[in-house]
């Protein structure tokens, strides 16, 4: 496995046969199994909860990457850490109580060593979260508007990014992970990963191909 981790997000697969697809992408060369949990209020869409989290944690062994979409997300922390997220994102623009929701999860779930992440629409400045950056595990810049799979990549993070890497490469007391989410494509990639990027979610461009792996190995090759 090179450096950079490639995760695959669930919710361009199968919903018929998730476990059997995420067996399938892991099989094919994924490090990671991303999970976008939608409310239909932060985000337009709905997709999934814990259970399904927990079925998907069954299935696999690789690390799984949990991004909660939804309002007020400080009520379900310890739903999703207990069906087994290793990673468990919160957006910065769906919480009054950034702090203390990163806190949780690192304390609910040390045990486990569950790890807190932010996410941030391609709209919210990184200084949102910056006085929290000694509680963050990884950052996850959303390069399309979230709520749905299969839009355009959003030229305009990668200045983000770039700004960002900047301010954490130089911290005393280590960074957090870079991940990416949206739009992600052989095409684009080697751009994202050059403007900072450590971990990159690409749902549709995966499972809407017909080989798994040879995909995987074009966005991890590009």
């Amino acid at each position: 496995m090179s450096g950079r981790i490639i995760a695959p997000s669930m919710l361009s697969c199968d919903f018929g046969r998730i476990a059997e697809e995420a067996q399938a992408v892991v099989e094919a060369g994924a490090d990671w199994i991303h999970l976008d949990v939608m409310d239909g209020c932060f985000v337009p869409n709905i997709s999934f909860g814990a259970p399904i989290v927990e079925a998907v944690r069954r299935s696999v062994s690789v690390p799984l990457d949990v991004h909660l979409m939804i309002e007020q997300p400080e009520r379900y922390l310890e739903d999703f850490i207990d069906a087994g997220a290793d990673y468990l994102t919160v957006h910065v623009e769906a919480t009054r109580h950034l702090h203390r929701c990163l806190s949780h999860i690192r304390e609910y779930g040390d045990s486990r060593n569950v790890k807190a992440g932010v996410s941030l629409n391609p709209h919210t400045p990184t200084h949102a979260f910056t006085d929290v950056l000694d509680d963050i595990d990884l950052v996850l810049f959303m390069s399309v508007n979230p709520g749905f799979g299969g839009q355009k990549f959003i030229p305009q993070v990668l200045e983000k990014i770039k700004e960002f890497r900047v301010l954490i490469d130089n911290r005393p007391n280590g960074r957090p992970l870079v991940m990416v989410d949206g739009g992600i494509k052989p095409h684009n990639i080697g751009q994202v990963a050059d403007a900072g990027a450590d971990a990159f979610v690409a749902g549709s461009v995966v499972f809407g191909s017909d080989d798994y792996r040879a995909t995987i190995e074009a966005l991890r090759n590009s």
